[in-house]
């Protein structure tokens, strides 16, 4: 049986300089056909288009600081959303930094949208579930920034187990029962014999993670936060030789990332948010498959399946 969708876009892998290459951080995660915006840098609108989602399906947006090239789109899709008829209410979470910029947004640029914006700040210095509903839950990650900044951790909730169809057939169970015996309950036959729900059922698919680690340097409890997680996405602005520059603008470089990945036992680490002074991101690329060959560059138009 296929697993449920859980997809991660790259709209914007760059720093704060767009270039002819890179647009500046936006992603979208696609969880089950819930949509989740990861920041919301200039020209997201544009590029979005050539991933073929439908914008209106964005439920949450969750901000990871007040820079603009993660903020500076923010505007244009929400009044965008507006045009095209949107009634559903979209929340941003974000640091309460971001409170003042948002409510700017809607009351000079927005006035007129009839659906309704809500903020929710994140408390950036607590790791914490900060959203859920029936399929995922979204943790923040305090990140260490310039100023208030976290990442987000998003899990996939445990779903039921599996009917062996072929069971239920030989057995004779009514479609009523079902759902009864994914959630535990034993079947008796007309003659009174008692099948066990273990016979009938075969084991759920298993839990999903992804984790967006935008600006940041190291963060000692990182590794624990993230252990075991699917797929990370963790900043790699500089190559080793700008080492210094990282510690002094709040960044990482591609190894210190790929330590990250190696000490949280990762599947996969994405590298992104790439300083314009790469033409070519092999450099970090090799710096990182050093430490952790799971590792892979992002690009504009990139899609994951995890």
């Amino acid at each position: 049986m296929a697993m449920q969708k859980f997809d991660v876009h790259i709209i914007g892998c760059g720093s704060a300089l767009p270039t002819n290459k890179h647009l500046p951080s936006c992603q979208v995660v696609d969880l089950r056909d819930k949509l989740l915006l990861l920041d919301c840098g200039e020209g997201a609108q544009l590029a979005w288009r050539k991933t073929g989602l439908n914008w209106q399906k964005i439920t949450h947006i969750f901000l990871t600081h007040a820079h603009g090239d993660h903020v500076f789109g923010l505007p244009g899709l929400i009044s965008t959303m507006g045009l095209m008829g949107r009634t559903a209410p979209l929340f941003v979470h974000g640091p309460s930094t971001l409170q003042t910029y948002v409510e700017f947004t809607m009351a000079h640029f927005c006035v007129n949208i009839d659906y309704e914006v809500h903020f929710e700040a994140v408390d950036t210095t607590q790791h914490q579930c900060i959203f859920e509903d029936r399929s995922m839950e979204v943790w923040s990650l305090p990140l260490k920034h310039r100023l208030p900044c976290c990442g987000y951790l998003i899990k996939e909730k445990a779903g039921l187990p599996h009917i062996r169809r072929e069971m239920i057939d030989f057995y004779g169970i009514p479609t009523w029962a079902i759902n009864n015996i994914k959630t535990g309950q034993d079947w008796t036959t007309a003659d009174g014999e008692t099948i066990p729900y273990s016979r009938l059922t075969t084991p759920p698919d298993p839990v999903r993670s992804y984790a967006y680690c935008s600006d940041t340097m190291p963060v000692a409890e990182m590794a624990e936060w993230l252990q075991g997680v699917d797929l990370l996405y963790h900043e790699a602005t500089y190559a080793d030789t700008e080492a210094a520059m990282a510690e002094r603008y709040g960044h990482s470089t591609a190894r210190q990332a790929a330590s990250v990945a190696k000490a949280a036992n990762v599947g996969t680490l994405m590298l992104g948010h790439f300083s314009a002074r790469y033409e070519d991101e092999q450099v970090l690329l090799k710096e990182a498959k050093e430490v952790f060959e799971k590792t892979i560059l992002t690009y504009e138009g990139l899609k994951t399946t995890i």
